[in-house]
């Protein structure tokens, strides 16, 4: 009776010790992550990369709460289609509401496609003071953006927000590849399909305008902007004399990147290549609870964006991203 006991027991620590991810111990706490919003493919390739085992993350994305936007045709249309994959593919645990998902979690990757309930999303995520990842857009205005850094603030929790454009290979290393020298001047772009609930640029281009800062830093001071049925263009002017330009598709063929004019050279950035790099961005980010993109720059990005869409109004006149932040943050 003995011997059974102590095979058994033996044998169920056998089981647990197959069933952790390789290059995790029986010692090490797996870092729990919860999935706000599954309407978008990116919930699903990063579930795919954190839950790899060759990625030896040290988290998994465990559970997720379904969320979608009716009234928004690219929220609907795969959503059942992404739900299924996660549950029967990737094996992750639907729950029925966002603070039941908090409760069980170490951290939160807020994915819902469409930005306009980002900021109600997010509250109960502070509430419960867990560090978040919040995918693009962030929010369906500057004024949400500038919000949800407020109150993330007051809650003491850490939260950012990223384009996987910032992380691909090319586009990272750009401001400090030798070959271009200082970066004098950058022309990004990237398709720009338009959403009606969204800001012009928010909905898509904004891949292209962090590219831009990406590559160029913080500091525009104006942005002007042209729009046609197929392009839009928007000029950025930083406050040491630089120009930036974003260029956003929808028409002809449809790609990421930027040209990059520095002191010893000129050439291309390079443009998507994967999920992956941001996914490792994020998999850091909870590890150490270290914001990688500060909350300054993010709001300059969107300010670029929503100074874009005065501009357009104005008909192309200059409009100052400083006023812009200054009136979306009262």
């Amino acid at each position: 009776m003995e011997t059974r006991l102590f095979f058994s027991r033996h044998l169920l620590v056998l089981i647990f010790l197959l069933s952790l991810p390789l290059g995790t111990s029986a010692q090490e706490k797996i870092f729990r992550i919860g999935l706000i919003g599954v309407d978008t493919m990116h919930a699903v390739a990063f579930t795919r990369h954190i839950n790899d085992t060759k990625t030896n993350s040290g988290c998994r994305i465990t559970i997720a709460w379904k969320g979608g936007t009716p009234d928004n045709p690219m929220s609907t249309k795969y959503i059942e289609e992404y739900t299924r994959e996660l549950q029967d593919s990737l094996g992750v645990e639907f729950v029925s509401s966002i603070p039941e998902l908090c409760s069980r979690v170490d951290g939160v990757l807020l994915e819902s496609v469409d930005g306009r309930p980002h900021l109600e999303q997010v509250k109960p995520v502070f509430a419960a003071k867990k560090p978040v990842f919040i995918d693009k857009p962030m929010a369906a205005s500057l004024s949400d953006v500038i919000e949800i850094f407020r109150l993330a603030k007051q809650s003491g929790v850490p939260c950012w927000s990223s384009s996987a454009l910032r992380y691909c290979e090319g586009i990272a290393a750009a401001r400090t590849n030798q070959a271009f020298g200082e970066i004098i001047g950058c022309d990004a772009f990237s398709p720009c399909p338009l959403d009606e609930h969204h800001p012009d640029i928010f909905w898509y281009g904004m891949h292209g305008v962090e590219t831009l800062f990406t590559i160029m830093g913080t500091g525009c001071k104006t942005v002007s902007r042209v729009q046609t049925k197929d392009t839009e263009f928007a000029v950025g002017t930083w406050k040491d004399g630089r120009i930036g330009t974003f260029r956003g598709m929808r028409s002809g063929k449809h790609d990421y990147g930027a040209y990059v004019f520095g002191t010893k050279g000129i050439g291309p950035s390079g443009g998507f290549t994967s999920f992956n790099p941001l996914g490792d961005a994020i998999i850091k980010f909870f590890k150490t609870r270290e914001v990688p993109v500060t909350p300054e720059e993010t709001i300059e990005i969107y300010a670029f964006m929503a100074a874009a869409d005065e501009s357009k109004k104005l008909g192309g006149a200059p409009v100052s991203i400083e006023e812009v932040i200054k009136r979306a943050g009262r």
